[in-house]
């Protein structure tokens, strides 16, 4: 199997179990107003359209480097390990967890497994997919696109802190977010 071939399946793979398990998940109290979610929203869909504009056949401009074969398994294992990050945190979570940004019964701070080594360890296996996948594709749609869905995660990790900072109380959630990094493991910004 090709490398490309590979990375193409692992998303499709994950974009398919995600879809699935979001059954999975208790139903919410209350949760953020579409209005608020809109922005990243719409970056996210962008950033992801534009990310995964096809990489084959670019020369020149839009091609700004080329892996060779163990780079690309690299790549793609480490799109792998992104992923396996992902859903570890998305089963630590377990019912609690929403593609919304929302607050459920009984809700509150998570901070062991991943959650002990970032706020949003979800979202920091998705970035790590993204680079990896970038890595790959070495192309200007590839940084366009891995752009706006940081940027894009970044802004929805930001409103879910403070909505879960007002609904469980801003002394726990503060606590948790001076001593645990928000996306970046031992990096505190």
């Amino acid at each position: 199997m090709h490398p490309a071939v590979a990375i193409i399946v692992l998303w499709v793979a994950l974009a398919i179990s995600w879809a699935l398990a979001s059954f999975w998940s208790d139903p919410a109290e209350k949760r953020v107003s579409l209005g608020a979610e809109v922005r990243y929203r719409v970056l996210m869909i962008a950033g992801a359209v534009i990310f995964f504009i096809p990489a084959h056949g670019y020369h020149g401009p839009l091609r700004l480097w080329h892996v060779n074969w163990t780079q690309a398994w690299i790549a793609t294992t480490l799109t792998a390990f992104g992923f396996v990050f992902a859903w570890w945190a998305r089963l630590h979570l377990g019912r609690l967890w929403s593609g919304n940004i929302t607050k459920k019964a009984d809700h509150r701070v998570v901070e062991s497994g991943p959650y002990g080594w970032v706020r949003h360890p979800i979202y920091t296996g998705l970035l790590i997919s993204t680079f990896a996948t970038l890595w790959a594709k070495g192309t200007v749609y590839g940084i366009a696109g891995a752009a706006l869905i940081t940027l894009s995660i970044w802004l929805k990790a930001r409103l879910e802190e403070r909505f879960l900072r007002e609904e469980l109380g801003a002394a726990a959630y503060d606590d948790y977010s001076r001593r645990v990094p928000m996306l970046v493991p031992f990096l505190k910004f």
